[in-house]
């Protein structure tokens, strides 16, 4: 289906103009959607939360079923997540996957590399695994993104809050690792944490992003009864969580002490009052919407809308909300080379929806 939309874009000029979209359903439904990659200008991969990764034609809908995955802790939040084409190789495609992996104990947020070939998944290796283990079926994390020749992947505190400030959990925490290996021998060690942690106080980061202009890694994560956050990720920070929050109980009331901000805790750039459940989120850099180009574009799930968050000096302002409610919860973004958006929807029957022009 195509259909034509017009949005005020208010916030981002003076005076006031409108813009024609168009936006086309690609393909046939999705069983709860969770991550989305651009594998070639023509196709793409998408998880389902259940255990399936497809390959996708952006043309004309039609859809690889992708074999030899592992197998996942599909429970409540958990499953095949995360799917990251690295975009350096070309000849055999790496692929990187993140997914809730069935242990001793309950499950662990792992993340393994391979090589699509074809129709399946081959010279599988896990990479790291993490040790906060639970039975808990909540706040996985699991949003990958790659910089240089590290893998960076979040972790969310698995509904244990406390655990995010254990020096030696993974737990609510950014961990690196060599892409090609996992190794962690030639990295430092911050704060007495394991070698491969980046960042900890971290509650459920489920999206990430590289600034191409600063080549910082941002990530935004959920909090509790507001909360939500866009951070800048330095190496051996804490992010406060559960310690410094603009979040709430979930009924009523201050978290702990109730501080939104203390010494040794890094601020957030940005949040949001109330939540908007944020999930992907990508740095828009194309020019098919000059108006988006050098801004964040962040997937809201509770809201079911697209979030653009305004930059100015590589620094949110202000923000726009788009597509509230077109789409259902929207689970992840992308961009293609020429320029159109990419979102999916987390539903039952979930769709992958191109924006264009």
């Amino acid at each position: 289906m195509i259909f034509l939309l017009t949005v005020a874009l208010f916030a981002f000029s003076a005076p006031s103009f409108t813009q024609d979209y168009k936006v086309k359903k690609v393909g046939k439904a999705f069983s709860h959607p969770w991550g989305i990659s651009v594998f070639d200008n023509d196709e793409v991969l998408i998880t389902e939360r259940g255990g399936n990764l497809f390959k996708v034609n952006i043309k004309n809908g039609s859809r690889l079923k992708i074999s030899n995955l592992p197998e996942v802790f599909n429970v409540r939040q958990g499953g095949l997540l995360d799917v990251l084409v690295d975009k350096e190789t070309v000849s055999e495609r790496k692929v990187y996957i993140c997914y809730s992996s069935k242990v001793s104990g309950g499950s662990s947020t792992t993340l393994m590399a391979g090589t699509l070939k074809e129709d399946k998944l081959i010279s599988k290796k896990i990479l790291f695994k993490s040790n906060n283990v639970s039975e808990s079926g909540v706040h996985f994390g699991c949003r990958l993104a790659i910089l240089n020749d590290e893998i960076f992947m979040s972790i969310g505190d698995r509904g244990n809050r406390y655990e995010a400030q254990d020096v030696n959990s993974h737990a609510g925490s950014v961990i690196r690792v060599n892409k090609y290996e996992g190794s962690t021998r030639e990295q430092k060690a911050y704060n007495s944490w394991p070698a491969e942690v980046y960042t900890k106080g971290h509650r459920n980061p489920q999206g990430m992003a590289i600034n191409s202009k600063t080549n910082e890694i941002w990530v935004n994560e959920h909090g509790p009864k507001g909360g939500d956050e866009i951070n800048v990720l330095k190496p051996g920070k804490n992010y406060g969580w559960p310690i410094v929050t603009y979040g709430e109980e979930y009924w009523g009331g201050k978290i702990g002490q109730g501080i939104t901000s203390l010494e040794g805790f890094e601020d957030p750039i940005w949040y949001w009052v109330p939540s908007i459940a944020p999930s992907g989120m990508i740095f828009y850099d194309k020019n098919m919407f000059p108006e988006f180009k050098g801004h964040l574009l962040v997937s809201s799930l509770k809201f079911k809308s697209l979030y653009v968050v305004k930059l100015e000096n590589e620094l949110p302002q202000k923000e726009l909300v788009l597509f509230k409610k077109r789409f259902g919860r929207i689970r992840d973004i992308e961009q293609l080379n020429d320029g159109s958006i990419l979102i999916i929807s987390d539903e039952k029957k979930g769709g992958l929806y191109r924006i264009y022009r």
